[in-house]
């Protein structure tokens, strides 16, 4: 398979000189690929630099072919149409010109005419084939805005789509729509993505870090499957370590006792006067000697062997996954917590957002709110929150109840950590927010964070730990769209908080994956 990118000795930094990557060599050619690794690792700034958007700090990009870049964020100019999003104002104008018989040889010599019909099955592929292509760009959701940019890159037909995060701000029919485009691509692409349905339709994964890239053949299942049996040989290799560390311990400890009870010897034969002092004199030489090379070789086993163990604990501590006992809600099983009885919502002057809705949540019931963009979840959720009020019927909680919004904003960016969780549990000691932060894999240091240098994973994992490890925790917890922007390392350490959670789950997100991870049992679908 020809290569239609090669990256030689790759590297790049942030614009304050933090080192992202380097050393990176890798090729990319007619497959798919997904891009995954944390994030502010430098997966976006990788495909900008492929792109030729941006420079690296080392090394060569060489590319073959045309390339397709879809942005994370796409925004529409003021005064945008729809055909202005598609990039392709040129050339459609061009076919225009000639239709109208005002074609000039040029037009004629450069017109793409196959552009129209590769248009419209790529705007029938993202689901908005009867799209009005003068229509204004600002009526479009930011779901559709994606789309239509994706449909024209599709209709340019680049020998390599480059897509960052190509599912984000979508609803899930949308999300199986871009998915099945990409299935179906029939040139390379390169996907950064935290959709795991996206991911399983991928080539081979590479996963990005600090140390570099490495490459897992297969999908998204088998990345997951090699990645298992790494954590599992990391664990042993931490074990390995553990054992020897105590081996050599006990060791150079024996050797001490020996040579101790071999020195206490030579000085009672040394009393009794019975050889020459000149002998004497180079026997207590030779001790010493060989005491120091002891003492030597004991220091660097040691050494060694507290090198390999914290080689090790480095490893599994990459690896390792969220996994922590809660403090228990106390919601009995019959106990209905949420009641939202005939509510009809419409803000002032407004039409109706939601229309004599129902619901009920009855103990530790898990349930998702799902539902084309625009069809009112949030809106519900808000609702059941108490930060709205109905116009019509009325909403009843009868538990203690957290609602954790898409910014988190129960959390202030100025504060540190241990601030924040006291702040919203009074009662909690400086040892007990530390204790419940390190639960949540903030420790030592890393609880006197500021939580305005978190990132999108952080500060929903810190908000979780202020939230779940309070004394009493909240019987109902309402969350709205918990995994958008988050890494699929962040999405993985929230499913194993929740996990643990005992109470009752509200949930709004498009990410099916998650809703089962977090065990959701009932899907309340609005219209």
């Amino acid at each position: 398979m020809s290569s239609l990118v090669t990256l030689d000795r790759l590297a790049a930094q942030t614009p304050d000189g933090r080192p992202l990557f380097e050393n990176l060599t890798l090729t990319f050619g007619a497959e798919r690929t997904g891009l995954v690794g944390r994030n502010g690792v430098g997966k976006t700034t990788l495909l900008q630099i492929i792109a030729g958007e941006r420079a690296p700090s080392a090394g060569a990009v060489a590319l073959q072919g045309r390339i397709g870049l879809l942005r994370q964020t796409v925004q529409a100019p003021p005064g945008a149409r729809v055909e202005d999003l598609l990039a392709l104002g040129e050339p459609l104008a061009r076919l225009r010109r000639i239709a109208k018989g005002q074609g000039t040889g040029e037009d004629l010599d450069a017109a793409d005419w196959g552009l129209q019909s590769r248009l419209g099955a790529a705007l029938a592929h993202v689901g908005l084939p009867d799209l009005d292509l003068d229509r204004p760009a600002a009526s479009l959701s930011g779901g559709q805005v994606t789309r239509v940019t994706l449909a024209g890159l599709l209709a340019l037909a680049p020998n390599l789509l480059i897509l960052d995060e190509p599912t984000n701000n979508l609803d899930a029919e949308a999300r199986g729509l871009v998915a099945e485009v990409i299935e179906r691509w029939p040139g390379g692409a390169i996907v950064v993505s935290h959709d795991r349905d996206v991911l399983r339709r991928m080539d081979r994964i590479v996963e990005l870090s600090g140390l570099g890239a490495r490459v897992y053949g297969g999908n998204y299942d088998l990345y997951l499957e090699r990645k298992a049996t790494e954590e599992a040989a990391a664990a042993r290799e931490l074990a390995d370590a553990e054992r020897l560390q105590v081996r050599v311990a006990r060791e150079t400890q024996l050797a001490a006792e020996r040579k101790a009870r071999r020195d206490a010897a030579g000085r009672r034969h040394s009393a009794k006067g019975t050889e020459p002092k000149i002998f004497l004199g180079a026997q207590a030489e030779r001790a010493e000697v060989s005491g120091a090379r002891e003492g030597r070789v004991a220091q660097r086993l040691r050494a060694a062997a507290a090198g390999d163990l914290a080689a090790a604990q480095a490893k599994v501590e990459r690896l390792r996954k969220l996994g922590i006992e809660l403090p228990r809600s106390g919601l009995a099983a019959g106990k209905t917590v949420l009641a939202i009885e005939d509510v009809t919502f419409a803000y002032p002057g407004g039409s109706p957002i939601l229309r004599d809705v129902s619901l009920k949540v009855v103990g530790p019931e898990r349930v998702a709110v799902s539902g084309p963009n625009g069809a009112g979840k949030t809106t519900l959720i808000r609702l059941a929150a108490g930060e709205l009020a109905p116009t019509v019927g009325r909403v009843v909680r009868s538990a203690p109840t957290a609602f954790l919004d898409q910014q988190t904003t129960m959390l202030r960016s100025h504060e540190t950590l241990v601030a924040a969780f006291r702040r919203l549990n009074p009662a909690a000691s400086e040892n007990h927010a530390r204790a419940a932060l390190a639960r949540f894999l903030f420790r030592n240091v890393a609880a006197e964070k500021c939580v305005g240098a978190l990132s999108g994973g952080e500060r929903l994992r810190a908000a979780l730990a202020c939230v779940l490890m309070a004394e009493q925790p909240p019987q109902l917890l309402i969350l709205d769209e918990p995994t958008n922007h988050l890494d699929l390392d962040s999405i993985g350490a929230v499913e194993a908080a929740l996990g643990g959670y005992d109470g009752a789950l509200l949930v709004v997100s498009h990410d099916r994956d998650f809703l089962a991870a977090i065990g959701v049992e009932r899907d309340v679908a609005l219209a």
